[in-house]
């Protein structure tokens, strides 16, 4: 888990230093631009000879963030629709890693809590080496479990947590809109920035089956046959309708949404953790 964590976050990095994000990069989230009256001994010399750009170097305690990130365990997010393809949970467990990954290499504190109907297994922000190995662990086993409540899990945590940091959330979001919506005004009434990676499988997305099928609900049981070419146009306005609500409300609430299928490469997330990082700082 930590070397395939590594090449992600490494490749992603070399990746920005060869793009149209060239000097928007790790080493950046210690600094700010030059203001007048800055005093021009913290100016950074090396990073002007380099970019030519004007940059101070902040003390670590002014850019030290905490970090929590809660992932879904319900049973739901162990569906795949293919064999060869990863499950939602796997996928969410490597992006995890990544961003953990790349939080300590920043020094940044990160914590870790895995829910469904609760919470469980929660380790604390720090941003020790062993304590990424800790969190790396915590990843390596995660399997999917039963039902969810994301409300009933998390949000009474959210109201012992002193210090406001950053909460990210990784989820297939398949509860009830109520529980869902709750939940984002509930992080941002606490004051914490808030990104929500919404993972799906991408035929949850485009539901682009051709023979008749039984799905089977993973957390009720329940079962129902279908003609997916006769289901395929109601399915796809309802599941619009249901993300179109969800981006809404944290567009209204001004938190970070970004959807994710398993097959969407993990820098795009990356990318959206750093970009909130540096709004923060």
């Amino acid at each position: 888990m930590e070397l395939r964590a590594k090449f992600v976050v490494e490749g992603f990095l070399t990746g920005i230093h060869k793009s149209p994000y060239h000097g928007f990069s790790v080493e950046f989230t210690e600094h700010r631009p030059y203001m007048p009256g800055d005093d021009l001994r913290k100016l950074d010399w090396k990073i002007l000879a380099k970019t030519n750009r004007y940059y101070i170097k902040q003390f670590e305690e002014e850019t030290n963030l905490s970090a929590h990130i809660f992932i879904d365990t319900s049973a739901s997010m162990g569906f795949s629709s293919e064999q060869k393809n990863i499950s939602k949970l796997k996928y969410s467990s490597y992006l995890a890693a990544a961003l953990s990954y790349l939080m300590i290499k920043q020094k940044d504190a990160v914590g870790l809590g895995l829910y469904d109907s609760t919470l469980h297994n929660y380790l604390s922000p720090r941003t020790s080496p062993s304590h990424l190995h800790r969190l790396l662990v915590a990843l390596e086993n995660m399997k999917p479990s039963s039902n969810t409540s994301i409300s009933d899990a998390i949000g009474p945590f959210i109201e012992k947590i002193k210090r406001k940091g950053l909460i990210i959330l990784i989820s297939d979001l398949f509860d009830s809109i109520e529980n869902i919506l709750r939940l984002i005004k509930q992080f941002r009434y606490n004051g914490h920035e808030v990104i929500i990676f919404h993972i799906l499988d991408e035929q949850e997305v485009q539901f682009n089956y051709s023979n008749n099928l039984q799905f089977v609900d993973v957390e009720s049981n329940e079962s129902i046959n279908t003609i997916p070419a006769q289901i395929k146009k109601q399915y796809k306005i309802a599941v619009e309708e249901f993300i179109s609500k969800i981006k809404n409300s944290c567009h209204q609430h001004k938190i970070d949404y970004t959807l994710l299928t398993t097959s969407t490469k993990y820098d795009i997330a990356l990318l959206q953790y750093l970009n909130k990082r540096q709004q923060l700082f």
